[in-house]
């Protein structure tokens, strides 16, 4: 298989077209599409179909662009390894983060991995939808309870709970009454389990509030609209200095913080080096640590 033409393959791949590929970099656009073409032909599959302005990958095509995009990039680390003497991380590494962990903690923990490692170009993109790693261009995703994939291998890095907490001020009503809340998006939910010392108890609630971004919720049941369910790293300051005081813990499977990569043999120096700073960020992985990035 001419390595060439493979690599000229993924660079179509990864820009999405012969005309922004060649734009990108500078190649002619004929060159490409004829290297791509000996590279079809030598294999006796169609890697693009091939529309009147754009291309999209054919399954047999996206089966290929998933391994030579992790291959051919292996490749040029490695040369760039013996280049320079050493393994020092160098070059892009782009990232994906949910966004409350972005809004707590990712600021800084940037920070000092671009202080710690100035040969590399980090690149943090804030988003909580999945995305396609592959596809993207993404070296690492950082997800909250990730589905399955088994095309990805990662670790837990931090771990959170839920907590439903109140000012002071709030009266707390008998199960069968509502109790205002602030909630996060649309509630469908009316009753919330809660651990107590005593067991699980039931609160009616009603919400009163919707709101889209969990800082916001918590900012809301400051100021006494209503009872809130929250992770415990966001309103741990508010508890210690009783501005806040636990109702109990929400009755909630645990919340886990993982970084994901492609599953591979060789592991990028830059994404090797970026999970070892979050293991040093997290050496206990707990939601104190969390809460330690958070200021008032």
């Amino acid at each position: 298989m001419d390595l060439l033409a493979l690599a000229d393959f993924t660079l179509v791949a990864r820009h999405g077209g012969f005309g922004k590929a060649a734009r990108a970099t500078g190649r002619p656009k004929a060159t490409l599409s004829r290297r791509v073409a000996e590279l079809e032909r030598s294999l006796e599959l169609r890697l693009f179909e091939r529309g009147a302005r754009n291309v999209k990958l054919t399954e047999e095509g996206r089966a290929l662009f998933e391994r030579t995009a992790v291959l051919l990039a292996e490749l040029d680390e490695t040369a760039v390894a013996i280049a320079s003497g050493g393994h020092r991380p160098k070059g892009r590494l782009r990232i994906s983060a949910p966004l409350l962990f972005s809004q707590t903690a990712m600021g800084q923990i940037a920070a000092g991995f671009a202080l710690t490692y100035p040969d590399v170009r980090l690149e943090i993109t804030t988003e909580d939808r999945a995305v396609d790693m592959i596809e993207e261009g993404y070296d690492l995703v950082i997800r909250v309870n990730p589905d399955p994939d088994e095309n990805l291998v990662g670790r837990a890095f931090l771990r959170d709970r839920l907590v439903v907490v109140a000012r002071p001020d709030v009266f707390r009503p008998r199960p069968d009454i509502a109790t205002r809340a602030v909630v996060r998006g649309i509630a469908d939910q009316s009753l919330w389990n809660v651990k107590t010392p005593d067991g699980i108890a039931t609160i009616k609630v009603e919400p009163v509030l919707a709101l889209s971004s969990l800082f916001a919720v918590r900012d809301a049941v400051r100021a006494g609209a209503g009872v809130g369910c929250l992770p415990i790293s966001l309103v741990s300051h508010d508890l210690a200095d009783g501005s806040l005081v636990l109702w109990g813990e929400f009755d909630a499977p645990e919340i886990a913080l993982w970084a994901l990569y492609p599953s591979r043999r060789l592991l990028s120096a830059r994404v090797s080096a970026f999970l070892d700073y979050l293991k040093q960020a997290f050496p206990l992985g707990t939601p104190e640590e969390l809460a330690g990035y958070i200021g008032r």
